[in-house]
């Protein structure tokens, strides 16, 4: 009988080998990993993060967009500026304003409509179709379509309204450009809040709302009890998201409203007073007044208000955000 007597030694050496195998193999998945992610890497670092760095640093300076060569450090000046700034605390109140009127109107008009669309309707199909075609219109067409409907002389909505009172000649544009400036810019982004509760609607089980109707609860119990708390994450989320975004509108109210000047949409002249939103005024220092540090410490002072009420909603989550996680 022959016995195989194996060396000590050659057992370390195949595990020796096995974890160079491996450890070979974890650096070529990892190369390959970034070199497929190198474009968008590059992307982020180059077209993003320097350009938002960059920002930051000539907000701390006297740039006027064209000669580096007089550009000076101005320190805080251009962020103490701000609080002396009659426009810039008046545009600042009238986004806050904005937001508050077209966030809350935004989110339960697109909730309650998702709802109805949700149920076993007929022509539910084209419903969701013709809700959600404003959202693909061009910002520019909706404006001129907004101009066009509230004109105060042969506008749509005055033209209606002259069935009931005789004479009317409403200045939407003007007299209730905020008004004007919130139902226009609901009616476009309504497309996108349905579609996105509507997806979170057809996740809720079929059958947490039969049990809930087999306890006897009507169809608004078992909405209130049901939907919504299910629904709470998805709120949150599209609360956040349309925060961020009235808070820095911009385009629409400077196409949407007649400027000062009557010359809707120029550099130099503001749009309609009452819709001089926080990121117009940033706007016109930069390309009206050529003070670009100014206008950059306004975008920052912006980002940091946003970053403050994002960070308030996040506090209140835990209060009425029901995660399915927390339920269990």
């Amino acid at each position: 009988m022959t016995v195989a007597i194996t060396h000590p030694g050659s057992a370390g050496k195949a595990r020796k080998t096995l974890r160079q195998r491996l450890a070979s193999r974890s650096t070529k998945k990892s190369i390959a990993f970034y070199l497929f992610i190198a474009p968008w890497l590059l992307g982020l670092i180059v077209l993003t993060i320097l350009p938002l760095l960059g920002g930051l640093a000539l907000s701390f300076t006297n740039y006027d967009g064209l000669n580096l060569a007089t550009m000076k450090f101005m320190a805080a000046k251009n962020y103490t500026r701000i609080f002396t700034d009659r426009d810039a605390l008046y545009s600042l109140q009238r986004v806050l304003l904005w937001a508050a009127l077209n966030t809350p109107l935004w989110l339960v008009l697109s909730f309650v409509l998702a709802y109805l669309l949700n149920q076993n309707i007929k022509g539910r199909g084209i419903f969701r179709t013709l809700f959600y075609l404003p959202s693909v219109i061009p910002l520019v067409a909706v404006a001129w379509i907004g101009r066009i409907m509230l004109h105060h002389i042969y506008g749509f909505v005055n033209q209606s309204l002259e069935l009931v009172i005789p004479n009317v000649s409403i200045n939407w544009l003007s007299e209730y450009a905020l008004v004007s400036l919130t139902s226009v810019a609901v009616w476009t982004g309504l497309g996108s809040g349905i579609v996105i509760f509507l997806a979170g609607l057809q996740g809720i089980p079929l059958e947490l709302e039969e049990a809930a109707r087999i306890d006897g609860a009507n169809k608004f119990q078992s909405f209130r009890n049901v939907t919504i708390p299910l629904m709470t994450p998805i709120i949150f989320y599209q609360l956040v998201l349309s925060l961020v975004s009235a808070l820095q509108y911009f385009a629409l109210p400077m196409l949407l409203a007649p400027s000062a000047g009557g010359n809707s949409g120029a550099l130099s002249t503001p749009p309609t007073r009452s819709v001089y939103l926080f990121m117009i005024h940033a706007f016109r220092q930069a390309f009206g007044f050529q003070r670009y540090g100014y206008s950059l410490a306004l975008t920052w002072f912006l980002v940091v208000v946003i970053i403050l009420f994002t960070a308030i909603l996040f506090w209140s989550a835990p209060r009425w955000v029901h995660y399915e996680s927390d339920m269990k």
